[in-house]
């Protein structure tokens, strides 16, 4: 059910996210869902792939400061008041979310959205408990392995 996404540290400049995403194009890393959060000095790009090990690797060899964290992907209603329903269902049950963003494609017919929580296992356990289906890796990357 958990997902590993990698987060890579990158200087605020002009073209470091190009060197970034060409880096990992020339390595045939195809990203499937990005973020990238900013400051006035530097950025943090959030990114899903296939292979999350090999892409911390290829960034770490080439200078990038790296790391691997685990999230969640959840389907969410694509109509409004979907992902309100799901922040319901957290906020109801305490659960702390340290950000989120949305896929580019979707799974199914439904929305994808991407979290990050304090307690990984126990936003999983109420995401179940409320029937909020949960996606896995595989179904992210159903036939472009």
């Amino acid at each position: 059910m958990k997902i590993t996404q990698v987060s890579v540290f990158i200087e605020n400049t002009k073209g470091r996210l190009y060197n970034l995403c060409d880096l990992l194009g020339k390595n045939k890393i195809d990203i499937k869902a990005l973020t990238l959060a900013e400051s006035p000095d530097f950025g943090i790009a959030r990114f899903i792939v296939a292979n999350a090990d090999e892409a911390l690797d290829i960034v770490k060899k080439s200078g990038f400061t790296a790391s691997i964290a685990h999230i969640v992907a959840v389907e969410v209603s694509d109509t409004p008041g979907g992902l309100a329903a799901i922040l319901k269902i957290l906020s109801e049950n305490d659960i702390d979310i340290k950000y989120m963003y949305g896929f580019v494609e979707k799974a199914s017919e439904k929305a994808l959205m991407v979290f990050k929580f304090a307690d990984i296992d126990k936003a999983i356990d109420v995401l179940q408990k409320n029937a909020v289906p949960i996606v896995s890796k595989e179904m992210i990357f159903k036939g472009n392995n």
